[in-house]
């Protein structure tokens, strides 16, 4: 069997060539440590042993983006299918579920399926950001004898219906569990500013790569869209995320941009069309990328923008979830982070963060 490994260190490949290619397994680590990459090289690895392996996702975004991954890697007869884990469960159940009034699907109804279709074999599953996805989500994976391989890290989540690693564990039944070490992705300097909303216990080692601190700016009117102008007219070819916590603030920074600099040619995605517009992105090039928090999960860029942080001024900054979107979303941006702010007053959550961390003007 050739393995074809993608942008990994000796440490990953080490960590990818340890996990048995039968059972469950679930593999956690912290932002940067790699673990979507790692998902999609397992994928093909266990495609190539002969069996069709399915790769999910939560995210639709995300899912567009580990398909470009397995598409450099292989294997060519395309024996991985990267799916969200909604549209494969409706495809496993052979008809969309009964809803279950938490964006989810029924369980009992899907756990009776499961029942009638006991199997000594089940599918190959390989699951990336598993945290996302519900505790019964796994409680069916052991029903239906699933292999399965996850990746998770408990401190990214940004959903209501998440797990925890060790519902996870217990859930899957007979499950070994490895963990990730070290930041591929952030900068020493992103990573210290991240640090200081990181919730878990004991803080992920920094890396040693060197950038620019991150920056605070008091937008005006119009103050983002010319920072984005700016940042892609100075960088070209560098993928710019803008992760906006508002539809609203998605499509006017889109409709700014593409009136002022349309030759920049700025790409929004948002989970609510229903077409193609505003859903399918080419995540190969460079340039403006607008998405919302929700679907930022297990994506990286060059460059982030999070231009709207004033909107998260009423909220406690004690608040765990609002400490876990900017673990999230700091830890996105390999080489330059941006955060803005409209109004005379620094967000709270951002005015504790000393000078020699996150810059300000």
């Amino acid at each position: 069997m050739t393995v074809t490994y993608l942008d990994l260190t000796p440490d990953q490949r080490a960590g990818l060539d340890g996990v048995p290619f039968d059972g469950r397994h679930l593999v956690s680590g912290p932002p940067g440590s790699g673990k979507s990459i790692l998902a999609a090289q397992r994928a093909v690895m266990l495609a190539l042993t002969g069996t069709p392996v399915t790769l999910l996702t939560y995210s639709n975004l995300l899912r567009q983006s580990l398909a470009g991954s397995v598409h450099v890697l292989g294997p060519a007869d395309r024996s991985v299918r990267v799916m969200t884990a909604h549209r494969w469960l409706a495809d496993w159940y052979g008809a969309t579920p009964p809803g279950g009034g938490d964006g989810w699907y029924d369980w009992d109804a899907l756990f009776n399926r499961a029942a009638d279709r006991a199997a000594a074999d089940g599918p190959t599953l390989v699951i990336d950001e598993g945290q996302d996805l519900p505790p019964e989500f796994y409680l069916l994976c052991r029903m239906i004898n699933a292999r399965v391989t996850v990746y998770a890290d408990e401190c990214q989540r940004l959903t209501d219906t998440n797990s925890t690693l060790d519902e996870i564990a217990r859930n899957l039944g007979q499950c070994s569990r490895r963990e990730l070490d070290g930041n591929h992705r952030n900068t020493e300097q992103i990573a210290s500013f991240a640090a200081h909303f990181h919730m878990g216990t004991g803080l992920p080692s920094l890396p040693v790569r060197q950038g620019p601190a991150p920056r605070l700016h008091r937008f005006h009117e119009r103050g983002a869209a010319d920072l984005l102008i700016l940042l892609a007219e100075s960088h070209p070819g560098r993928s710019i995320g803008v992760i906006a916590r508002s539809r609203h603030t998605q499509f006017s920074l889109l409709g700014s941009v593409q009136r002022r600099a349309p030759r920049l040619k700025p790409q929004l995605y948002t989970s609510e069309s229903r077409g193609s517009l505003y859903r399918n992105l080419d995540l190969g090039r460079g340039g403006i990328v607008i998405v919302n928090r929700a679907s930022a999960k297990g994506l990286g860029f060059d460059t982030v923008v999070i231009p709207d942080t004033h909107e998260d001024a009423a909220m406690d900054p004690t608040s765990a979830a609002l400490r876990m979107a900017y673990y999230v979303l700091a830890t996105r941006a390999r080489q330059e982070l941006h955060l803005g702010y409209e109004g005379d007053t620094e967000p709270p959550l951002l005015a504790q963060v000393s000078t020699g961390v996150l810059q300000r003007g």
